[in-house]
């Protein structure tokens, strides 16, 4: 499980937004946002740069990953 900080999620399109980028570039990828922490951890075989690219190209700030 990677964990990514993301800047800029406020509701549940956010979520819908970044679930649906990454579910984009892994369709098995299991997604869990937290709104409150603005934590995404991912279950996913892809590297957490590919990750990183397709949280940033829906419009989202990867801050950190942990």
């Amino acid at each position: 499980m990677q964990t990514f900080k993301v800047d800029g999620m406020t509701c549940g399109g956010c979520v819908r937004g970044v679930t649906g980028a990454i579910q984009h570039l892994d369709p098995q990828s299991t997604v869990e946002v937290d709104l409150a922490s603005k934590t995404v951890k991912v279950n996913s075989e892809r590297p957490a740069k590919d990750i990183v690219g397709a949280i940033e190209g829906a419009g989202f700030e990867v801050s950190a990953t942990a």
